[in-house]
């Protein structure tokens, strides 16, 4: 249960630590180097701008590397020491590439104070944001709401130098509170929160219990002696704990709390300095930053992201995820299920990769999906495909391409390496054909396909019965972006490789008997705006879906039933409008579930036909665009036709037979197919 408790209380007995007075100067400090590591840090105070001392910081690759990064990091040398700003990269030191026009992050430490909960993420966050962390001593005994005053200040100061820029507050527990509270109190000022585990939810926990718990204990029995009793097998310390508070069954889960607290701080020495009256204080400090931020929640307007931790042993943060959600308006949450309260120290964290799969990064005052999009590093595309290996060596899909002399090949050969390209397809019932397209762009051609897909992937009206956004993370990590007119342009515009289904939603959720049927709209919009930047345009198609699913109830069964039809109609307004203006089938986007049965696996096969020019003459001549919207949709018709009638001869159609290759041949050989 110890571990279970995660490293924040850990990180809270560092920051306990009873130690000589920090020599400070009026307008900044200076703190003492550390011993071990090299990476530097710069610290100033909250009303200068510009670094004043330096300091060495570790760039942590685990837990261990924080908590001796917290042993010479926190050693206050004056009980009355200032909270202050530190940078935790020097751009003169260390060799961090950060991206042009990176807004302001301004991390808020939980209740070890020590500004360091975000060290495993330092080198990643810095070629993204500009990093300021606040520490707060130990030993400083700062009301609440004058450390709100403090970030406030700090926030209005940098809003004013860089007005078109959002600040960014990154809080864990007691900086998820001053975060709120600093929203509530600025609504003008263009703030993204990013919140672990807020303390919100304080007077629900089991810490609240901890001051009457500390309170009965005797005085001569130092707790750091507590901590050695911990370490005997079988806990007498349990059993003293037990003793002691008989007669207060309110106190039980308490007694466990703080045995977690005592068990975990023996992971480091700097237990021994474990003091009584600093965790009074913390957790007195966390009674008001909850009372405050509760209070003052339906003031905030910012962007929120809150990440709860599903095993967090010091805050119920499962719950208070959910509850915030209901109570911000502009708030998105993360759950992470096997986690501990001190999220950002956990391995498999990466705050970066989250950011970038919920869209949470932007450094303008609008989001803008083409500049502000940082592609995944190899890492996070394996992480995001590496989830899906299984479902492709099912599928076994086989890829061909048109070359410019009109030669088929096996693979995307032929396939336009610089843009901008926009590759115009069928969807596939359940959009199944975004699973393997994606991936296959980035594994073969280096390329980050941009699809463009629905906004409800990307927003919700109201909440109700779609999914949560949460299921969309990957492909808005992949580079998803919602469907528009002016999206596509600034696609365009950027030389991408844009990913485009006509059909939308009325085709990925096709009735009986409609499969490889196109839903197109009549207007060739996306032809003009192709021709506008001289794009090419690669007809596609895919086939397969039959060989895996088969609909039996289809929306027109579905909506012959009155409630069920009512439901749906409640269902289709929690998202975005799409095609509202288009009228006829194409047009009907509601949203609903297709009955489907599955069939024995057979194959799914992707053709890209050959390119076709635009330029001048579609953009000035509508019927010109319309002749060339025509030919693109009957190259796709033809291309499905084609491989319809070809997979017949292909002997690797079937499962059985390409599971026996893989066996034969190795995991990632690439399956033989039909002759071309």
């Amino acid at each position: 249960m110890a571990m279970a408790t995660g490293f924040h209380l850990l990180s809270a007995v560092v920051g306990l630590c009873n130690g000589e007075r920090h020599k400070h100067s009026p307008l900044g400090v200076t703190l003492p180097p550390a011993r071990r590591f090299s990476a530097s840090v710069t610290a100033f105070s909250s009303d200068q701008h510009q670094p004043r001392d330096h300091l060495e910081q570790p760039f942590a690759e685990s837990i261990w590397d924080y908590v001796e990064a917290a042993k010479d990091f926190v050693r206050p040398e004056d009980e009355n020491s200032p909270s202050r700003w530190f940078s935790p990269l020097d751009s003169k030191t260390k060799s961090v590439a950060r991206c042009d026009g990176a807004p302001l992050l301004l991390f808020l430490p939980g209740i070890d104070g020590s500004g360091l909960g975000l060290i495993r993420q330092h080198q990643k966050l810095g070629q993204m944001f500009d990093i300021w962390c606040l520490h707060i001593p130990a030993t400083n005994r700062t009301a609440f709401t004058d450390l709100v005053a403090m970030v406030e200040t700090t926030v209005k100061s940098e809003f004013q130098r860089s007005p078109g820029k959002p600040i960014y507050l990154v809080g864990e527990s007691l900086g998820a509170c001053i975060a709120l509270a600093v929203a509530a109190c600025n609504p003008d000022i263009d703030l993204i929160l990013i919140l672990s585990n807020p303390a919100t939810s304080f007077g629900n926990s089991s810490l609240q219990h901890l001051a009457p718990l500390i309170n009965v204990l005797p005085d001569q029995l130092d707790l750091a002696f507590l901590s050695v009793l911990s370490l005997i097998p079988g806990g007498p310390f349990k059993r003293m704990i037990a003793h002691w508070v008989r007669g207060l069954p309110e106190m039980e889960t308490a007694a466990n709390i703080f045995q977690d607290l005592v068990i975990t701080s023996t992971l480091t020495s700097v237990a021994d300095t474990f003091r009584r009256e600093t965790l009074l204080w913390k957790l007195k400090l966390l009674d008001a930053a909850a009372m405050f931020a509760n209070a003052h929640l339906h003031l905030v307007q910012a962007q929120t992201l809150i990440l709860s931790s599903g095993n967090d042993q010091l805050l119920p943060s499962k719950f208070e995820g959910k509850r915030l959600r209901k109570k911000l308006p502009k708030c998105e949450v993360r759950s992470f299920k096997d986690n501990g309260h001190c999220l950002f120290l956990e391995d498999g964290i990466d705050l970066v990769s989250i950011i970038k799969a919920t869209s949470f990064y932007r450094r303008g005052s609008r989001q803008d999906y083409i500049s502000d999009y940082i592609p995944p590093t190899i890492s996070e595309f394996n992480k995001c495909y590496g989830v899906n290996r299984l479902l492709e060596v099912i599928m076994g899909p086989v890829f061909l391409s048109t070359t410019e002399d009109g030669k088929l090949v096996r693979g995307l050969a032929g396939i336009p390496s610089e843009g901008p390209v926009l590759l115009v397809g069928n969807h596939m019932l359940l959009a199944s054909d975004k699973i393997s397209l994606p991936g296959q762009f980035v594994h073969e051609k280096n390329i980050n396909l941009r699809p463009l897909v629905h906004p409800m992937m990307f927003t919700r009206l109201r909440d109700g019965l779609l999914p949560d956004v949460s299921v969309y993370d990957t492909l808005r990590m992949m580079g998803a972006v919602p469907i528009s007119g002016t999206h596509l342009h600034n696609l365009l515009s950027a030389r991408s490789h844009i990913l485009l289904f006509p059909g939308g939603i009325r085709e990925a959720l096709h009735r009986k008997g409609e499969e490889y049927k196109l839903m197109w709209p009549e207007k060739a919009e996306f032809v003009r705006a192709a021709a506008k930047f001289g794009a090419k345009i690669v007809p596609f198609c895919g086939v397969g879906e039959d060989d895996f699913l088969k609909v039996v109830v289809d929306y027109n069964d579905q909506v012959k039933v009155p409630i069920v039809k009512q439901v749906l109609k409640r269902v289709s307004a929690e998202g975005p409008e799409v095609r509202g203006s288009v009228e006829g089938e194409e047009g009907n986007q509601d949203f609903h579930m297709p009955g489907v049965i599955p069939k024995w696996p057979g194959r799914y096969y992707y053709y890209f036909g050959k390119e076709i020019e635009t330029g001048a003459e579609e953009l000035r001549d509508r019927d010109k665009a319309k002749e060339v919207y025509a030919e693109v949709k009957k190259e796709v018709e033809r291309c499905i036709k084609f491989v319809k009638q070809r997979r017949e001869e292909d002997p690797y159609r079937p499962l059985l037979p390409r599971l026996q290759y893989h066996l034969q041949h190795g995991l990632l050989s690439q399956v033989p197919t039909f002759p071309f």
